[in-house]
């Protein structure tokens, strides 16, 4: 006997996404996976990253479109679970199309340049204009209030300090590798919009929320007190371990690198069993974490010595046994692979809307597991304008002489 589906929690909610790139598609593909119905809008023709490789077709991957139905993998990615409709934004009609879209909806999420949207007529003013209850979300480089300025993810690590705050005292400045701003604003983002979806359970009215990517990695940089301790002889840049937890951070293996948290009197001891070294803990100058700061370099060292001649699968089976924290260093392959990721669907392996299952790709899941829902984002990626006829004629109900019209005068 088959179980009941569990529902989802953002059921029955509507987004209208007018996002582009990473930023805003990640906000409302992780609403999407969470239930809501999203119906992203795309300019006729070109769509959002509708041509960007590489792609996913019937040959598998390729850095060049080889046939008509291959399809981006940002697309499959980042496009699942959503109906794609288009409009030119630039016609005189997109306004009052717009409208009637919000008319519709619970949610609109966009991360145009701040005043873009406005200056289109599709920003807040229009949208709760059509219809006060509606949460207008906004991510932007540096919020709302800074028109003009371009933002993109290596402009707000650098702005942020958060290059400054990675690699080594001599290194240059170091860039994050993962779209560092581009997909933890988004996080920040959904925060706002369910949060004002709760206010709105007690008012009965909606709201702009305004994400700033400058403002969201700056607030994370600003966990740790790392101006302070400069201040205080700290460095800021401490390359691969952190000085004031020593011994903690990247060590090397003989077959490539180990990381190893053993801080404070707790994990210390046996890590330095495990090693063989115990006579360490009677040795001033680790004993306590004033001298292991002071002489971090040198118990540093000590670790390094003795997993560099380990291979890095049996240093951290070692000390896990013992009670240590300690795992490899993986290539982001492996990572999204892992087992314990895909099968509670935190990863995902990636279908091709027509091919389905014709390569080794994967993508991200909603990493939120729920005890009475389903968060399952839908595997189906809508080719663009694909949901036309079903959202301006079925959900808005315009006449299909009328789409035609729209259609042949380049408004959709």
């Amino acid at each position: 006997m088959s179980e009941t589906p569990r529902p989802a929690p953002l059921a029955g909610l509507t987004v209208i996404d007018l996002t582009r790139a990473l930023a805003g598609p990640y906000a409302t593909l992780l609403l999407a996976g969470l239930g809501a119905r999203v119906i992203k809008v795309e300019e006729p023709g070109e769509g959002d990253g509708r041509e960007t490789a590489p792609f996913l077709g019937r040959d598998g991957i390729s850095l060049r479109r080889r046939h008509a139905d291959d399809m981006p993998i940002a697309n499959i990615v980042r496009l699942r679970g959503k109906a794609s409709i288009t409009l030119n934004f630039k016609h005189p009609d997109a306004p009052a199309i717009f409208a009637d879209l919000v008319r519709h909806a619970d949610i609109v999420v966009e991360n145009f340049s701040a005043g873009t949207a406005e200056r289109l007529g599709i920003g807040y003013s229009a949208a709760r204009a059509a219809n006060p209850r509606v949460i207008y979300c906004s991510i932007s480089g540096f919020g709302q209030q800074d028109r003009g300025s371009r933002a993109m993810d290596n402009i707000i690590q650098a702005l942020s300090g958060v290059m400054l705050a990675t690699g080594g005292p001599e290194d240059p400045p170091v860039r994050i590798g993962i779209p560092t701003a581009d997909t933890l604003a988004p996080l920040f983002g959904i925060i706002g919009i369910l949060s004002a979806l709760e206010q709105r359970h007690r008012t009965g009215e909606g709201q702009a929320v305004d994400v700033s990517m400058l403002g969201v990695l700056t607030s994370i940089v600003a966990v740790e007190p790392f101006d302070v301790l400069e201040r205080l002889g700290i460095p800021m840049r401490t390359g691969p371990t952190v000085p004031r937890l020593a011994p903690f951070g990247v060590y090397p293996a003989c077959d490539g690198h180990v990381v190893i948290c053993a801080p404070g009197y707790k994990l210390l001891p046996a890590l330095l069993q495990v090693m063989g070294r115990a006579d360490l803990l009677e040795d001033s100058r680790f004993n306590t974490q004033a001298g292991r700061l002071s002489h971090s370099t040198e118990i540093d060292a000590i670790v390094g010595e003795w997993t560099s001649d380990r291979p890095k699968a049996e240093i951290a089976a070692l000390l896990n046994a013992a009670g240590v924290a300690a795992a490899e260093v993986r290539e982001p392959a492996a990572a999204i692979r892992d087992p314990r990721v895909v099968d509670r669907g935190e990863t995902r392996k990636l279908r091709h809307p027509v091919y389905g299952d014709i390569d080794d790709v994967y993508g991200p899941g909603v990493p939120i597991r729920f005890s009475e829902a389903s968060a399952e984002p839908d595997a189906h990626t809508a080719w663009l304008g694909d949901d036309n006829d079903a959202v301006y004629g079925g959900l808005l109900g315009l006449s299909p002489d009328h789409l035609a019209r729209l259609k042949a005068e380049g408004a959709i």
